[in-house]
């Protein structure tokens, strides 16, 4: 194949497809609510399914409700290109998270078949299940399945607040597919919205992911003694509460220290017993650590129970931490890497080298395959969020991109 380097989607189509995706679970503020198997979610899979058989392509549903809309290559029988991401959205969702990424690879697809473009490899557009963890905890657990990080089983008995399982609302929506769990991918590629704030306000138009951060997750429980807030000397408080405050200026200070690629985070605080004229006796918090070097992640850690240890010492309070999640920093394959660098260079885009700080399928399925993706900007950087928005350009560039990467690797040995 002859390949024209001015080759180009259609942008107007893959905006009219966002915004017609957009109207399943649209909410008042001018967002998505679209949580994972729910009776929107299989509106939102149908209308997937309908627009890719219009393309041509054949349909096949793994065990975890996995999509996968299948363009065949000249050899058949070489394993597919993939483009993917997620359907499911927040509860207070915006129009793009996800769904840019699952229509991108529609709008790719359908490209080549306006080109008459014939790659030697397949090319696939996926949609994972659950890939927000809104509904079945954890995040990403189909794409984790698939690449074998959870086993069948462990996917399939996730539960939501219901008592419902992903198994059971698989089935009630009619996409418990029979497509066994995990094959080879020749790459995978996924387009996302950035969900920060560094390509817009640079005015860069395509970030090209190298690596996303690594993550630990800890729950802290700090006790101390109640007691009236009136009577008690201040001098004699053992006050929970005042020793959270202590932490999370802890926890933020790390995040500074390791800075600009840390993050660190106090996401919830329950307080016992939550009354005002009482000392708070307990407290509850999370804390939530990201690096993309390991080794600089388990330094934070490091720093924030030796921190914690030193604090609750101070204040006479005993604590008990427990890291409850750990991730590991993906970096991602250099040659997928160097497909978006050169897909961008191609099509005259600014670009930027930029690390993931939230998690993705992507980083999952590049456990099993060559994998990286593309970002494109979001306005003000705002993402879980009604008003999350981007401009139809910013969806065009990232689809072009992404068409001049995969031409690279379905024509590669």
């Amino acid at each position: 194949m002859t390949r024209d380097d001015a080759l180009a989607i259609n942008g107007e189509r893959l905006w009219d497809s966002l915004m017609e995706m957009a109207k399943i679970g649209a909410t008042e503020k001018g967002g998505c609510c679209r949580l994972a198997l729910t009776d929107l979610d299989r509106q939102a899979r149908d209308l997937f399914v309908s627009w890719c058989r219009e393309a041509g392509c054949t349909i096949s549903v793994d065990q975890m409700g996995n999509i996968f809309a299948r363009r065949d290559g000249v050899d058949p029988q070489l394993p597919s290109v993939a483009i993917g991401s997620h359907l499911d959205t927040q509860p207070t969702g915006g129009r793009f998270d996800g769904v840019y990424g699952v229509l991108t690879g529609l709008e790719v697809i359908r490209t080549l078949n306006d080109q008459n473009i014939q790659t030697r490899h397949p090319v696939e557009a996926v949609c994972w299940t659950n890939e927000e963890g809104s509904r079945f905890a954890p995040a990403m657990v189909a794409s984790g399945v698939f690449a074998g990080i959870y086993d069948l089983d462990y996917g399939l008995a996730r539960a939501d607040a219901e008592g419902r399982t992903m198994g059971q609302e698989l089935e009630r929506i009619g996409y418990a597919g029979d497509e066994p769990m995990g094959r080879p991918l020749h790459a995978y590629f996924e387009a996302h919205i950035e969900q920060g704030p560094i390509l817009v306000e640079e005015g860069t138009d395509i970030g090209v992911v190298t690596d996303a951060q690594g993550q630990r997750w800890y729950e802290l429980e700090l006790t101390g003694t109640e007691s009236h807030a009136g009577p008690t000397p201040m001098d004699r408080r053992h006050d929970a509460l005042l020793c959270a405050a202590r932490v999370t200026c802890l926890v933020n200070e790390v995040g500074l220290t390791h800075a600009p690629l840390a993050c660190a985070t106090v996401g919830m605080l329950n307080v016992h017993p939550n009354s005002r004229n009482v000392i708070p006796g307990r407290v509850f918090l999370t804390i939530d650590i990201r690096h993309p070097d390991d080794a600089v992640l388990l330094e934070m850690g490091s720093a924030i129970r030796d921190g914690i240890t030193r604090i609750s010492d101070q204040a006479g309070v005993a604590h008990s931490l427990e890291e409850i999640f750990y991730y590991a920093p993906v970096p991602f394959d250099s040659a997928c890497v160097a497909a978006v660098q050169s897909g961008a260079e191609t099509c005259g885009y600014s670009s930027r080298e930029i690390v993931t700080g939230a998690g993705h399928d992507a980083c999952f399925i590049a456990h099993a395959a060559p994998t990286s993706m593309i970002f494109i900007p979001c306005v003000d950087g705002i993402s879980h969020n009604e008003v999350e928005d981007i401009e139809p350009e910013w969806s065009t560039a990232g689809a072009n991109v992404m068409l001049q990467a995969v031409l690279t690797k379905a024509e590669s040995l």
